[in-house]
This record gives C-alpha cells, structure tokens and sequence, in this order.
C-alpha cells in the first residue's frame, strides 16, 4: 500500500502540475483565446473524461466482480448512479458559477465571481482525483501494475492543462492580475491530490466495495460531461469544433488506456 501511495501521490500532483501549467497562460496570452479554441479545450477535456470512465473505470469494475463470481452489471450500474446523484446534490448545494455565465447556481449566496468560478472547476476535479486514486490502488489489489493507472493520470493532466487555463484567462481579463489569476486557477486543482490520496488510504479497508467506488468515479465523470462540459463546449450552438474536441479527446484517452493497460 505504500508504494500505492507514492504512486497516486505522484500520480495526483502530475495532474495538478498540469493544471497549474494550464493557469500559467495567462503570463502568455493578453485576451481570452478565441471561441473556437476554448470549445475544442472543452469538448477535449469531455471526451477524456468520456473514454476515461468506461476504459479505466467502469471495465475494471466489471472485471473485477466477475471475477468473483458475481454479477458485473450490478455494481457498475449501482456504482455510477450512486456516483451521478453525488455530483448532482453537490452541484445543487454548493454555490458556484461557470465562465459562460452570469447566473450562480447552488445555495444563494454573497462569494465573490473569482470564488464562485473556482469552485465550478473544484467540483469538476473531485471525482477525477478519486478516478486516479482508485486506478493505483487496483493497481496494488492487481500484483503492482499500475500501468491502466498511469495512462489514467497521463490523460486526466492533458485535460486539466485546458481547465486551468479556462479559469486563469477569463479571471485575468475581468481585472485581476496575471499572478492572481494563476494562483486562483492553480487552486482549483488541489482537491485533486487530497481526494486521491485519501482513496488510496481507506481503499485497503473497503476492497470489496472497489468495484462500486470505480463505477461511482465515472458516474460522477460523465455526470460532469454532460451536464457542463459538452453544454459548454458548443456554447448553446452547432459547433464542429466543440465536437471534433470531445472525438479527439476521447481517441487520446482510448489509445493511452489501451496501449499502457
């Protein structure tokens, strides 16, 4: 378990570098980018998320209870809607606002736009930095192979470079400084390292319940994808750019699981 531990550690704060390396372009670029390219970032980091949640999820959940003689939908079924209802209480309660808009969602309340947009993404990183966690503990439950892990956090940081530079750029061009902006868009990926880390530590307490804790992770992924991240990513038109984003993404993320798994 400690080299589990090591490993998502690691794992975790790659994905965190990447989106403090995303939040960093706001020391390079003086306006936002372009729509189109802000909806193939978009549609990208959908269609990783896609790929990640059945190829590094949802499988190795299925798998694993099959192996046990049991019955591969159930948990992978119960898991994921466990893991959507999740997601949607959170985004229900927790006050937070997206860069597309002007109307904050969850609770009322008086926070601060930077706050309330730092706090969309956080919600965004919960469950990818449980996904990661959760990759390098099977990993240790499958003899150390942590490659499937690997490849899981090698696309979940490619998708976090274009997240945190969606929350620096358009922070930056409301009035804040460049270095505000990166540090507040830096922020919002840190729940990913504590989420993951914590997994990995009650992870050896609860191994028969992984397969549900894998299918909770990718509800709550693709909850994410389609309530905000393709909505956003056509910005409430037909984009072919926003589409071709979530193709490309989702090819990348496939081909990482299935050549490093």
């Amino acid at each position: 378990m400690t080299q589990a531990l090591i490993m998502a550690t690691l794992g975790t704060l790659f994905t965190f570098f990447m989106t403090s390396a995303g939040a960093a372009t706001v020391y390079f670029f003086k306006r936002e980018p372009s729509e189109n390219i802000t909806r193939v970032f978009l549609g990208f980091a959908a269609g990783v998320m896609i790929a990640a949640s059945v190829w590094s999820l949802l499988i190795p959940a299925i798998d694993m209870t099959e192996e046990a003689q049991r019955i591969g939908w159930i948990p992978a079924a119960g898991g994921f809607l466990i893991g959507v209802f999740f997601l949607l209480i959170l985004d229900s309660l927790i006050p937070h606002l997206h860069p597309d808009s002007n109307e904050t969602e969850g609770i009322e309340t008086n926070w601060k736009r930077s706050t309330l947009l730092v706090t969309a993404v956080t919600l965004h990183n919960i469950p990818e930095g449980m996904a990661v966690g959760l990759a390098f503990a099977l990993g240790v439950q499958n003899g150390g192979e942590y490659a499937p892990a690997i490849a899981l956090a090698l696309g979940m940081g490619i998708q976090n470079f274009p997240e945190g530079a969606a929350i620096s750029l358009p922070l930056k061009h409301e009035g804040k400084t460049s270095t505000q902006a990166f540090i507040i868009g830096s922020l919002s990926g840190i729940v990913e390292p504590i989420f993951g880390i914590a997994v990995v530590l009650i992870a050896q307490y609860i191994t028969p319940l992984m397969p549900w804790l894998l299918s909770f992770a990718a509800g709550a992924m693709i909850y994410v994808t389609v309530e905000e991240l393709i909505p956003e990513a056509h910005l409430g038109e037909h984009s072919h750019f926003g589409t071709l984003g979530v193709i490309f993404g989702f090819i990348i993320m496939m081909i990482l699981d299935v050549a490093l798994g």
